[in-house]
């Protein structure tokens, strides 16, 4: 099962889903408030991760991975509900709070900004992010949540929500874990070296929640590890799946 990022959706996973899909069944997954799954008036970590458990059985464990967003969910389902996990690959995340948004807030401010009702083609969105978002990747990015129905256009992320607890988004929810225990299951964290997400700094937390875990970062890597190294990215994580 693959978990998606903040403003991602399940199909980001497909080209690593596919290297597996010969000797693995793979599961994407559209996480709350984002791509086709539901909309909820908050934004709640616990609640999500007890909502994508929902999907899975302690008949037929899964190795589980989550990027960003979607690790955080990974590792708190992992935690409260240790017998749907086989093993837990967590990507370009660790299990604390980074006490800033500013950067996603620019974002959701800059969609919600911009004016659906103008548009008469992509590329006037395009056009419209430019200055508010300059990196192309990144704005290519945020418009696969630009859908059109019909005549109109609309906003496949809860751009409301998110924006609104975005310090919630950006937290760990360790007084909703008090209590629980370190998940005992094999762990490996996959993190880009030029990014800052799981620091050294953060050890004791990812060795206190789970305790059996090994790190390797990629070269030439930032924050979407999986996109911009995939090979490399496939190589690791199979030797993970595919260990005893």
């Amino acid at each position: 099962m693959f978990l998606h990022g903040l403003f991602g959706q399940g199909r980001n996973w497909t080209q690593i889903a596919k290297a597996f899909a010969g000797d693995h069944r793979t599961l994407l997954v559209d996480l709350p408030h984002h791509g086709r799954s539901s909309w909820d008036d908050h934004f709640d970590f616990v609640e999500i991760a007890d909502q994508v458990a929902g999907l899975l059985s302690a008949d037929d464990p899964v190795a589980l991975v989550g990027h960003s967003l979607g690790g955080k969910v990974a590792m708190v389902l992992a935690l409260r509900h240790p017998e749907l996990v086989e093993r837990l690959c967590v990507v370009d995340v660790s299990p604390v709070g980074y006490g800033t948004g500013s950067e996603f807030a620019g974002y959701i401010s800059a969609m919600q900004g911009l004016d659906l009702s103008t548009l008469r083609q992509r590329d006037d969105a395009e056009a419209a992010l430019e200055a508010a978002v300059p990196n192309t990747t990144v704005r290519s990015f945020l418009l696969q949540n630009l859908r059109r129905d019909g005549d109109s256009w609309r906003w496949q992320v809860n751009l409301d929500v998110l924006g609104a607890e975005l310090d919630e988004v950006t937290a760990w929810p360790d007084d909703q874990l008090e209590g629980v225990a370190p998940y005992e299951g094999p762990v490996l964290w996959i993190g880009g070296a030029r990014s800052d997400y799981v620091r050294d700094e953060y050890a004791g937390a990812m060795d206190h929640w789970f305790p059996h875990n090994r790190r390797v970062t990629v070269k030439n890597a930032g924050h979407w590890v999986h996109s911009e190294q995939p090979e490399v990215f496939v190589e690791v994580l199979r030797q993970f799946t595919d260990s005893r």
